[in-house]
């Protein structure tokens, strides 16, 4: 019996790819809502700068001009939902953008659409590699109540 709605994170790495077909070989359901979480540019760039927390600077753009971050998690939203249909699943497109982080985005939408299971692809790291570097479907995993498949890299990865 197939699951009602099922979330599938999808950031265009070749990971959340071969989610996405892992997705459609071994699960049903009869929605998939493939999501694309974005970070503001000028988030990114105050976060990278060490500037977080300060007023943002006359030279950013205003809020007419299309975040080039949106367009861009569009673009890879558009992509995972393609392949989503490629294998066979009935997929629509979401993308939410990051207030915290991208696990926390997640784990939200799959909270607001009251998914039954999300799907992600992972890096696959171990040991002290994992410790240092915590993958957001690791954190998507410790910190929702929900079934989720995670998909680690092939072995040519």
């Amino acid at each position: 019996m197939p699951c009602d709605l099922m979330l599938i994170a999808y950031d265009g790495s070749e990971n959340a790819k071969r989610a996405v077909e892992y997705a459609g070989r071994f699960l049903s359901a009869n929605r998939a809502v493939v999501l694309t979480a974005w970070e503001p540019m000028v988030r990114q760039a105050a976060r990278l700068s060490g500037l977080s927390g300060v007023m943002q600077p006359e030279w950013v753009p205003d809020d007419e001009i299309e975040d080039i971050a949106y367009v861009d998690a569009r673009a890879t939203n558009d992509e995972g939902v393609r392949l989503a249909e490629m294998a066979g699943l009935n997929a629509e497109a979401r993308t939410a953008e990051c207030t915290t982080t991208i696990w926390n985005a997640i784990v939200d939408c799959a909270d607001e659409l009251d998914v039954d299971i999300i799907v992600a692809g992972t890096r696959g790291a171990t040991g002290i590699r994992a410790l240092l570097h915590s993958s957001v479907a690791d954190a998507v995993l410790r910190h929702c109540h929900r079934p989720v498949l995670l998909v680690p890299p092939g072995k040519n990865s």
